[in-house]
């Protein structure tokens, strides 16, 4: 059996023991304690049971390792997820709280625990999804964060996902919620046939404008997916982020050759706090019918990261900004949004020691329930504006 991880933490209080049990994907659990934090083994994703087994017995094992029984069980919001359940019932059995953090939320505070990081502070979140304080699917999230309070100031345009999750696993299907977004949606057919059939095309097609079964969802994730499905890199992915891999792999060839290309006008912060990037997937489009998959590959990667930075800019100039969430993985994006922000001025921090994904998210759910322990009470703010479909 793998053993548990032992990690000191930088400027870190003494807290007394709280244990996290993380969340689906990359689940791996965690004891905060002291000034140090106590790392079960990355489980995997709690869709296999043999992980979901794993997981129990790392929650014993880090019980046994604590100096008293634990102030509270942090856990995802998301009801179904097993960690939740798992934490809902260690709570119970030990007659102590069990506190719900929110997913971007504790992306974010996993980076103020890593960093040892007081005070209020920016913080994007970049994922797949994690479920909202609203209930919707998030994961493209400009928070605000303190260390007994946090705000949802905005989000990236939410995407129609036709088929629910299935439409993660097939870009092609947000290739047609994007034509739809873009009022093109007789194209849909021309575009997609070739690649899946008149039925799937025409079905999706129908969702779309009856918007059956078509959930939105903010994360930044389907922005990458997206991009691949109109360059034609990706139509079903055969593993997770297999476009967004295409993608990065695609953009770092070309611009290790050719000029970056010109990225003015290809988004849009809206009032509501909505970072709108159509204008970028439309200029996607006009590159892949001239079979330029490369040039709109970096063309992605250079806007999103301005554009981001555009987006922090509106927002108190002296905060620093962590970047949390697993897109943070994709090395380009984050090279060139640390640039941008640092030519801000901004103090920049991102994940070195813990995952900047899901295998570290205990970490800030931990954070989060000691903090809100010590404060004696949760602060939660969402941007009301943000909970309505776009």
């Amino acid at each position: 059996m793998t053993e548990l991880r032992v990690q000191p933490l930088p400027n870190a209080e003494v807290w007394p023991p709280v244990l996290a049990c993380g969340a689906w994907l990359k689940n791996s659990a965690c004891l905060l304690q002291g000034d140090q934090v106590i790392w079960s083994p990355v489980h995997g994703d709690l869709g296999e049971a043999d992980n979901c087994l794993a997981l129990e017995a790392s929650v014993q094992r880090l019980l046994d390792c604590a100096e008293a029984p634990p102030r509270a069980v942090a856990h995802d919001l998301h009801p179904d997820f097993h960690s939740t359940r798992v934490a809902l019932a260690t709570a119970a059995r030990l007659g102590v709280a069990a506190l719900g953090v929110q997913h971007h939320h504790a992306h974010i505070a996993a980076l103020r625990a890593e960093h040892g990081l007081r005070g209020p502070v920016l913080g994007l979140a970049l994922d797949g999804v994690g479920l909202g304080s609203d209930g919707q699917a998030w994961g493209g999230e400009l928070l605000w964060v303190d260390d007994s309070a946090w705000r949802r100031l905005g989000a990236l345009l939410p995407l129609p996902l036709p088929g629910g999750d299935s439409a993660a696993r097939e870009p092609w299907r947000l290739v047609a919620a994007a034509l739809h977004l873009l009022g093109r949606a007789d194209e849909i057919s021309a575009r997609l046939e070739p690649l899946v059939g008149t039925s799937a095309a025409s079905t999706v097609a129908r969702m779309l404008e009856r918007r059956l079964n078509c959930p939105l969802s903010s994360g930044a994730g389907r922005w990458f997916d997206v991009a691949a499905g109109i360059l034609g890199l990706s139509v079903r992915q055969a593993f997770e982020a297999e476009a967004a891999i295409a993608l990065e792999r695609q953009a770092s060839d070309y611009l290790a050759h050719a000029p970056a290309p010109g990225i003015d006008g290809l988004w849009h912060l809206r009032s509501d706090g909505r970072l709108d990037l159509l204008p970028l997937l439309s200029r996607l489009f006009e590159l892949a019918d001239q079979g330029q998959a490369g040039q709109g590959a970096a063309l992605f990667h250079l806007t999103l990261a301005a554009a981001l930075a555009d987006w922090v800019a509106a927002h108190s100039s002296d905060l620093p900004v962590l970047l949390g969430g697993g897109c943070f993985v994709n090395r380009l994006l984050t090279q060139h949004l640390e640039q941008h922000l640092l030519a801000q001025g901004r103090r920049v921090y991102c994940a070195r020691s813990v995952s900047c994904g899901d295998a570290g998210l205990a970490l800030g759910q931990a954070w989060v329930a000691a903090r809100l322990g010590a404060a004696d009470r949760p602060s939660v703010e969402p941007l009301e504006d943000l909970t309505a479909c776009a």
